[in-house]
Parts: C-alpha cells; structure tokens; sequence
C-alpha cells in the first residue's frame, strides 16, 4: 500500500493526535526511511541502506528549526511541543545529543512553555550519550511492540539483533521518568498470523508495564497505509480496555485509535 515520507527537515506545525500542535523534526534523509528497525506496519515504507543517503547535519537541523521558530513567533503562531519522529529512528544520528541541546536552546529562546518529544524505537539504549540526551528532553515516548522476542522481530524486523529484555533493561535507566508506546495490530505477515492484542501477549505487556512503572502509557493502532496490506487496526473499543487494565496498574494511559 502506499506509504509516505517527511520530505523536510522541520515540518509543520501538525495537530498530532497524540501530543498537541507539533513541529516536527526529522534527522533523517528526506527521500528515504532510515532506520535500525523495518517495522512492518510503518507508515514511511520499507527501511532502505543508510550508505546511498545523507543525513542533515547538526548545523543545517540548527539553521532550518532557529527560521522556523523565529517565524512562527513573528506570525504569533502557537507551539506545544517540537517533537523528534520523521522518516526513521532519530537516535541514530550521530549528533544526536548535540542537536537536543541546539533544541533546548531554541525552545527557551521562542517558545519557552512548548515541550521537547521524542519517538524513539528504544534501540539506541545503550549508548550513554543517547540515554542522557532523552534525559534532558521532556517528553521521551519509547517503544515496546511486545514482550516475546518472536513477535518482536515478526513486527519490528530488527536490522541488527536485540531481545525484549535487552529493551526493558534499558528502559530501566529512566527510573520510569518515560512515556511506554505500544503499537497494537493484527493481521498476516508472509503467511505468518500476527497479533499483539492476544490475551498471552497482553498479559506479558501488563507484566512489563507494571515492572517498568512509566509514568503513563500510549496505546494506539496503524492510523495510515502500511507497507504491508494484510495488517488491521486493533479498535478503539480493545484499545480502551488494554489502556483500562493499565490505568489498575495505577498508570495513566492515553488512547489513539
């Protein structure tokens, strides 16, 4: 099916439906989904080699979000949140860290009340200069698809190996000062059922929710193409009671269907 991506640096403001009015930033190639992930629901595509393209550097990210800024405050324009996300995994630049301080910076000088989000795929976790820069941002939203390896990588396709637990290890290091993303969907995947909403992969994700205590959790379902046409949303109505049996945990939980 078709699928898009963010052919600019910085794009918008959106109304995101999960975080407000957004300006999005994208540290990835604007032709092209970079990514150490091949998530086979992603709304860019199918993740190509990062060898044939360039990523944006820390001054031209700098440069293009200081003019963006600057005009939306010039045309009183209002901003809740900058937010990381675009054609990949942001946390895989290598500047990474530089840049989120480049962003703080900016944030304090334009809109000082707007939040700094991240979407981020967990993967990079175990680089201390990545951990300490999602630290210093306000909102770190971090995925986890699932709780079983196998369902994990049917979903994920990671491009270099890594295990559930190796993710909830690493999510540990926020002392649950993060926000849990989970995606939810079923379907078929070259011949293989998937389904991350069945009643054992619930009670695993439950398990993990409860031991990891983030401070709130978002459930959501595919809201645009996929690259693959045999995946379904999860609806509203299951998203709801997953985010229910969270908020027992004494969790609050945010729905996008």
């Amino acid at each position: 099916m078709a699928t898009f991506l963010f052919d600019e640096i910085i794009f918008g403001p959106v109304r995101s439906r999960r975080l407000g009015v957004s300006l999005g930033v994208n540290l990835l190639p604007t032709d092209a989904k970079i990514c150490n992930f091949d998530c086979i629901y992603c709304e860019c595509g199918w993740t190509m080699s990062a060898k044939s393209h360039k990523l944006p550097s820390r001054t031209e990210v700098k440069e293009r979000m200081h003019s963006r800024l600057e005009q939306m405050k010039a045309d009183g324009d209002t901003l809740d949140v900058i937010t990381f996300a675009g054609n990949g995994e942001p946390t895989i630049h290598p500047d990474f860290s530089g840049i989120i301080d480049d962003t703080i910076n900016l944030r304090n000088k334009y809109f000082s009340k707007a939040r700094i989000a991240v979407l981020s795929n967990s993967t990079m976790l175990h680089k201390p200069k990545v951990v300490e820069a999602l630290k210093r941002v306000d909102q770190n939203i971090l995925k986890l698809d699932s709780g079983f390896d196998s369902t994990l990588q049917l979903l994920n396709q990671p491009k270099k190996p890594i295990t559930a637990r190796q993710v909830i290890d690493h999510l540990k290091q926020f002392n649950g000062n993060f926000t849990l993303q989970t995606l939810f969907i079923r379907g078929t995947f070259k011949g293989k059922p998937v389904d991350n909403a069945t009643p054992l992969e619930l009670e695993r994700w439950l398990e993990i929710v409860e031991e990891l205590k983030p401070k709130d959790v978002m459930v959501y379902t595919i809201a645009r193409d996929t690259p693959v046409d045999t995946l379904k949303k999860v609806s509203q109505s299951e998203l709801e009671s997953i985010a229910q049996r969270v908020r027992d945990l004494g969790i609050q939980a945010q729905v996008s269907g």
